[in-house]
């Protein structure tokens, strides 16, 4: 097998054969001998598995190894990451999108910070890739979109800062973080039949990870196709939305975060609980009676502070307009609970 790489970069492939190609070229143009490439084809039917194969046989004798797995049954983007986790061998994962690609200087970069600090946890920022960049979205800082709220090119080991900076940051894709294969470890594993699969797994490795790093360049071309998961609502990616910080608590349970940490973190939930009742009330106007009043008591077991102290907690930051668009949809939550048990 040889000498365990540095960097291992995994590649879901499902139905993206217009995109593969580029994909891999942006990390084999910049990656060196201690680099690994996976990827898993996910029972694509455009050809993509065919490609998998032509590029794998292409870089059989290059200086980066390449291997392509494939799946017998479809297990989507969940079940293609799992695997590739249990069959990568380097000290370092890095998940690519098989739609996007890396920026030139990314992985050079990320090496010297692993030598240098060798933090549990790296993070990066990115920048959204659309077929035609219009004004409005360069306003909005598509081309570069930060990933962390707090101090940048230091290695951090307070969890408090980690977890404060991540949440409020609100970027909880899996592609901009490269953790240790050991964080990951047997236990953190992607949600398989899921949707919001990062937002699932991604504070569960801030947790574990005992230091981090954030470096503030774009090492990620985002592509944004038409059809994404929040341009087509519906019920079932509203409960799975709502219901995406399941398990944190009991996760986090002992972990010394501050006042700061565990606000950031009820705010994510709230801004959860809310974005998933609007996603019910667009998909189904008429028939969510009842998903609501569960959107809340989901917001209410996963937010680590109780939701009087929340409120109290917005109005003592000026957002009152937060505080009353939260109460709104609590109001319709408990508006529906009364209306089934009348």
């Amino acid at each position: 097998m040889g000498a365990t790489p540095w960097l291992s970069v995994l590649i879901p492939v499902h139905n993206v054969k217009d995109y593969l190609r580029e994909c891999l070229d942006s990390v084999l143009s910049q990656a060196d001998a201690g680099v690994e490439v996976l990827m898993v084809d996910d029972c694509s039917t455009d050809g993509s598995d065919e490609l998998v194969r032509t590029l794998v046989a292409a870089h059989a004798d290059g200086p980066v190894r390449v291997r392509g797995l494939f799946h017998g049954q479809n297990q989507g983007l969940s079940g293609a990451r799992n695997t590739m986790l249990q069959e990568a061998r380097g000290e370092y994962v890095w998940f690519l999108d098989s739609d996007d690609y890396l920026m030139p200087g990314a992985i050079p970069r990320l090496r010297q910070v692993v030598q240098g600090h060798a933090p549990a946890l790296v993070l990066c920022d990115f920048f959204m890739l659309r077929e035609r960049m219009k004004l409005k979205h360069r306003l909005r800082g598509e081309l570069h979109r930060r990933t962390f709220a707090g101090p940048e090119r230091q290695l951090l080991r307070d969890p408090s800062l980690l977890i404060r900076g991540l949440f409020e940051a609100g970027q909880m894709h899996s592609w901009s973080k490269i953790a240790r294969r050991s964080v990951w470890g047997e236990q953190v594993r992607f949600p398989v039949g899921r949707y919001f699969e990062d937002m699932a797994t991604t504070p569960l490795l801030a947790l574990l990870a005992e230091s981090s790093w954030y470096e503030p360049e774009v090492w990620v071309a985002y592509r944004q196709r038409a059809g994404s998961i929040l341009s087509t609502p519906n019920m079932t990616k509203a409960e799975h939305l709502a219901h995406a910080l399941a398990n944190l608590r009991d996760a986090a349970l002992g972990a010394p975060l501050d006042d700061a940490a565990r606000f950031a973190w009820a705010h994510f939930a709230a801004r959860n609980f809310i974005g998933a009742s609007r996603m019910a009330d667009k998909a189904q106007p008429e028939g969510c009676a009842g998903m609501v009043a569960m959107f809340r008591q989901a917001f209410e077991e996963a937010s680590p502070i109780p939701l009087r102290e929340l409120d109290r907690a917005y109005k003592r930051r000026g957002w009152f307009i937060r505080a009353m668009r939260l109460r709104y949809w609590l109001r319709r939550a408990e508006d529906q609970r009364s209306a089934a048990t009348a």
